[in-house]
């Protein structure tokens, strides 16, 4: 009787170290997938599955579809560009290197303001004969100095992110034009949109997408699955995904089947 007590106890224990190491690794991460999480703790996605449903039920994270996000990752969230910037720094890093490559000569590209949009400016600064169009003040900054034009929107500065918003923003953008916009978003959910928690920056972003030729949206696998609070604009205005291979296998193929190009980093 006591060995099985003892059993009890150490499964429990087991149990309450995986999910533990579940929360570390959502809250470092941004986000855990159930078949990730299977393999690394050697155990069934039904097991996984328990566990993120317990944790979510303790409000300790958001359980979503095939994995979870940090607690703290609601609607309204809105982190600063130095906090967003500590976060999947190589992937971003990729996905800057792939964007980059799709530039031709003389072409003008829409940047709108993120940290992913802030490494494709970083990739572009060896680049020639190439206009950039921006509503971010430290993607200006990034390209000061280099042979790259750059065309400021003006607007009310977001401190948040460095962006320039409202109707003058909008203004300035819907008398340019420009072959192709690199988008970065808060959330993605492949079934209800592109989303960010700024109205202001969600109407600005709805601009660049009216007046650029070809959207193209860059962001991490941790991306996937969230929803912020202002709606820009549905998948199916998109004409291309670059993303890490993190991406979750469902949201690939439900971007494959409605036609969206997806490059994987």
């Amino acid at each position: 009787m006591q060995d099985g007590l003892a059993s009890c106890g150490k499964v429990a224990v087991l149990n309450e170290e995986r999910r533990r190491a579940i929360l570390e690794s959502v809250n470092r991460d941004g986000r855990v997938l159930v078949a990730d999480l299977a393999r690394r703790f050697h155990t069934s996605q039904v097991t996984i599955r328990k566990d993120l449903e317990l944790l979510h039920g303790q409000r300790q994270l958001h359980r979503t579809h095939g994995g979870a996000l940090p607690a703290r990752d609601g609607a309204l969230d809105d982190p600063t560009l130095r906090e967003k910037e500590q976060l999947h720094r190589r992937e971003k890093m990729l996905i800057a290197a792939a964007a980059a490559r799709m530039v031709q000569k003389g072409q003008v590209v829409i940047l709108d303001s993120g940290t992913t949009t802030t490494a494709v400016a970083r990739a572009f600064r060896e680049l020639q004969t190439l206009t950039v169009i921006t509503n971010a003040v430290n993607i200006a900054a990034e390209l000061a100095g280099t042979s790259i034009e750059v065309i400021l929107t003006g607007g009310t500065l977001r401190k948040n992110s460095f962006s320039l918003v409202g109707p003058m923003a909008e203004d300035t953008l819907r008398h340019l034009n420009a072959d192709i916009l690199f988008l970065a978003v808060d959330g993605f959910d492949v079934r209800h949109g592109l989303t960010t928690p700024n109205l202001l920056e969600a109407n600005v972003n709805r601009v660049m997408m009216e007046v650029a030729q070809r959207t193209v949206l860059v962001c991490d696998s941790s991306k996937f699955g969230r929803r912020s609070l202002s709606l820009i604009a549905p998948t199916s205005a998109m004409h291309e995904v670059i993303t890490d291979r993190g991406i979750p296998k469902s949201d690939l193929r439900a971007l494959k089947k409605a036609g969206i190009e997806v490059k994987l980093v």
